[in-house]
Formats: structure tokens, C-alpha cells, sequence
């Protein structure tokens, strides 16, 4: 019965909490900014590396494989979408979820490095994002090489709202964000969800009770280059340019992960706080600061956070919260 009182006690509040965040993000962010084209450029990109960040989380979280090859899910499904767009005609949102498709395909090709563990794992799926982008280099015909490609399509207009300005495209990468983050919440409640972490806890013991932790792997695998891969598609409409040292550059591994460690990966709050602290930081502050270089002090932040904080952001503020609860009892 006090189970029953809780749920019911809180569903109310956390209810009106999320339709005011969503209504603060999807209407007042772009009515308060939305004339301010830098800032909503600066909100876009944090977001792009949010939507990565939460990925790689899901990953390393519920599929425990710890991933520096994201870079690799970005580039194919940046060339997808921007390829079906420009040489075989397609709309922009059906490519986008195309180049999504592609990546978790391509992912298919990594599946031999499932049965690595730790730092294996992670260096082999590094080996195939370089691999990825030797291809979509040498392959120049489809590619256009190490010129890459030019004139991508936009984002379109809908219903007269044109998502190719400022405004529409934060809505665009936002929607994607959020949407990962509810499969995310999804699948982490669910049975999958707790296979998962009892494969954690004993991958042997698993094996045992007829779960096949092979096939889980590979699943999350999947999911998390397809989310990869639609943001990675997004931004190619976006910027509307492509180069292969531009879709497969490391950052797009190494800043997600910067990202995701310093909000907290094991949280699904917590990469998107730490995308949004981390890029706003480095654009707004240490840029200006340190014109060459300030990438560095990203790295310092991450150390400095591993050694205060090593559950992230988010963790620091459950703490405080539960000082303050035992202070007032």
C-alpha cells in the first residue's frame, strides 16, 4: 500500500516538472534565442554531441562495452544520408533515417570484436572507425574522396516551418535527444534492461540460464550506432558539407565521452547535462580564455571530475540533496 502511495505521490510532480521542461525547451529556448544565431548555433552543437553522448552511455552503460570507434557510426551515417539526398533523390528526413539504418548495419561488421572485453573491445572498434574512413577516402567515385562532398541538402521546409534555419534544426536534434533518451529510460526498466545488468554482474551465469550475451551485445551494439548514425546524418544536412577526416575525426568519440563521463554515463540525465556544461564551457569560456590549445583544459576538467566525482555532475547534486535531507532530520 505504501508502494502504491509513493508512485502516486510522485508520478504528479515529476508529470508537471517534464511538461515544463519540454515546454522551457521546445517554445522558450527558441522564443528567448531564437534571433540569436550564434547561441542557437552554440545549442545545436552541444546538442549533437549530447545525442553521441547519450549513445556511447547506453553502450558502455546497459551493454557494458566501453566504445573510442563512435566515430565511426557518425561517418556512415553522414555519408548515407547526404548520398541518398544528392545522387538518388531522396527527402531529407527518410535519408536521415536511412543513414541511422546504415550505421547499425555497418555495425554488423564489428561483431567479431564482441567476444573482446575491456580495452580490446575499445581499440578494435577504434580500428574499424579508421577503416571507415580510409574507405570513404579512397572510395572517390561514390565519396568524392578526400574533397568530399559540397551543396548537401538542407533541412526542409514542413507545413511552412523551414527546420533548415537555426531554430528548426535545434528542434530537429532536440527531438532526437529526447527521443533517445526515452528508449533509453525504455529499455533500462524493462527485462532486457535487467539481463543486461545481470550480465554485468556474471557473463558465465547468464550463459547458464539460456541468455545469450553474444546477441545482447551486438543488439545494443546496434542501437547505439543507430542513434550514432541519425545524429551523425543530421549534422550533414546541417552544416551541408562533408570530408572524411571531418565525419570520422576522433572528436566525435573523444568529446561525447568527455561529455558523458563528466555528467555521469551511468545516468541517462547525465551525458545530456554533460554535453550541454562541457561544449557551453569549452565555446563560451575557455575559448576565449585560450584560443589554441583550450581543448586541453577539457581534458584537466575530466581528470579533476574523475578524482572529486567519479559518478559525474549528477551525482554531485544527488549528494547535496541527500546532505541536505539528513541536516534537516
Amino acid at each position: 500500500m505504501s508502494i502504491l502511495k509513493t508512485t502516486t505521490a510522485w508520478s504528479g510532480p515529476r508529470v508537471a516538472v517534464l511538461a515544463v521542461a519540454l515546454a522551457v525547451l521546445y517554445a522558450g529556448v527558441p522564443l528567448v534565442f531564437g534571433q540569436n544565431l550564434y547561441l542557437m548555433s552554440l545549442a545545436v552543437a552541444s546538442l549533437t554531441i549530447a545525442g553521441v553522448a547519450l549513445a556511447w552511455a547506453l553502450l558502455g552503460n546497459l551493454g557494458g562495452m566501453v566504445s573510442f570507434g563512435h566515430a565511426a557510426f557518425f561517418g556512415v551515417g553522414s555519408y548515407i544520408s547526404a548520398l541518398l539526398t544528392l545522387k538518388a533523390g531522396w527527402p531529407v528526413f527518410p535519408a536521415m533515417l536511412a543513414g541511422g539504418v546504415g550505421a547499425a548495419t555497418a555495425s554488423l561488421a564489428m561483431a567479431p570484436a564482441l567476444r573482446l572485453k575491456g580495452p580490446y573491445f575499445a581499440l578494435a572498434i577504434l580500428a574499424y572507425a579508421q577503416i571507415f574512413r580510409i574507405i570513404a577516402t579512397e572510395w572517390s567515385d561514390l565519396t568524392g574522396g578526400a574533397s568530399g562532398l559540397s551543396s548537401i541538402p538542407g533541412l526542409p521546409k514542413v507545413a511552412g516551418f523551414d527546420f533548415g534555419s537555426k531554430s528548426g534544426g535545434y528542434l530537429v536534434v532536440l527531438t532526437l535527444v529526447l527521443m533517445f533518451a526515452a528508449i533509453y529510460a525504455r529499455l533500462r526498466g524493462s527485462h532486457v534492461g535487467l539481463a543486461l545488468r545481470a550480465m554485468h554482474e556474471s557473463e558465465d551465469a547468464t550463459r547458464v540460464v539460456g541468455v545469450n550475451s553474444v546477441m545482447l551485445k551486438l543488439a545494443m551494439l546496434m542501437l547505439s550506432a543507430l542513434m550514432t548514425g541519425l545524429v551523425g546524418a543530421f549534422n550533414a544536412h546541417y552544416i551541408n558539407f562533408l570530408e572524411p577526416d571531418y565525419a570520422f575525426n576522433a572528436s566525435w568519440a573523444v568529446v561525447p565521452i568527455i561529455a558523458a563521463i563528466c555528467g555521469g554515463y551511468r545516468t541517462i540525465l547525465g551525458p545530456l547535462v554533460g554535453a550541454v556544461t562541457v561544449y557551453l564551457v569549452d565555446q563560451l569560456v575557455l575559448k576565449s580564455l585560450l584560443p589554441t590549445g583550450h581543448q586541453i583544459v577539457l581534458g584537466i576538467l575530466l581528470v579533476a571530475m574523475i578524482i572529486v566525482s567519479p559518478a559525474g555532475l549528477t551525482a554531485l547534486r544527488f549528494k547535496r540533496t541527500r546532505r541536505g535531507v539528513y541536516a534537516a532530520s
